[in-house]
């Protein structure tokens, strides 16, 4: 249903601008949560993957375009259309993608659920910014995680830019919010690995690490690193070998040398 706005009232749009990223999760109410998912690639990785779509922002242009067939098997749902300016002022910012959606965010699912069967999961624990956590999602799909944890001191996986970032790779692994201390993993059979630049710790590629069946590794934020209190309480305390002085890597990047490092594949 193609409904042309022309106002920045108009009933519905408000998830596509005025309602921020708080009042889109809606905590009080987590079943009528929301997400927005831009560009029709991303878009597409969501609806491949099960995700309910609500409404679509779409550029005139684009209609017969690029996302004719997102409309297409999305059904009746609205999609709303105007001029670029209009949605500029709308969004607050250039749609450079043309497409934006508003999707059902999933329902939390538990962590035992979520590691059954996995052998190799990251912990991204107070990670706020949305550029890092969408890239460290990405790096996961692409190098053999299984399962993705979230401590509630991290940025929101479905933040539009994560999502973005991330190019629909958080649609693909499965994850969830970590509500448990880190160390109840062990009780799920894992062994955790702590990220970290200690005097105490091992390198990446120590074979003890690869020989461990089952593997969280732990991923701590972007100034200060993971709380001493979980480095203290991890198996292991691993840094990455690096040269020329270099003492650290952004955690985006670690994450993705860490992740090949340790692959399940590479378990003997």
């Amino acid at each position: 249903m193609i409904q042309e706005i022309k106002t920045l009232d108009t009933p519905g749009v408000e998830v596509f601008g005025t309602l921020t990223e708080a009042q889109l999760r809606n905590r009080l109410e987590p079943e009528k949560g929301i997400f927005i998912a831009e560009s029709p690639k991303v878009i597409r990785v969501a609806l491949e993957a099960g995700y309910e779509p609500l409404s679509l922002l779409c550029e005139a242009r684009h209609i017969e375009g690029d996302a004719r067939d997102i409309i297409a098997r999305c059904g009746d749902i609205p999609v709303f259309t105007g001029s670029r300016e209009l949605l500029q002022a709308l969004t607050g910012y250039t749609l450079t993608r043309g497409v934006l959606c508003a999707m059902r965010r999933p329902a939390p699912r538990p962590v035992a659920e979520v590691l059954q069967g996995a052998q190799r999961v990251v912990v991204i624990d107070g990670v706020v910014d949305s550029t890092n956590v969408g890239a460290i999602f990405r790096s996961a799909a692409a190098l053999g995680m299984d399962a993705v944890l979230v401590t509630r001191t991290s940025c929101d996986p479905l933040n539009r830019r994560a999502v973005r970032v991330s190019m629909g790779s958080v649609f693909l692994v499965p994850w969830t919010r970590l509500e448990c201390p880190v160390t109840d993993l062990h009780e799920l059979g894992f062994k955790t690995v702590a990220m970290a630049l200690r005097d105490d710790s091992i390198l990446l590629d120590d074979p003890v690490l690869q020989a461990e069946p089952r593997l969280a590794i732990l991923m701590g934020n972007e100034g200060d690193g993971l709380p001493d209190t979980t480095i203290a309480e991890a198996d292991y305390v691993v840094r990455i070998p690096m040269r020329h002085g270099v003492d650290s890597l952004n955690v985006a990047a670690a994450s993705a040398v860490a992740f090949w490092a340790l692959r399940k594949d590479l378990v003997r």
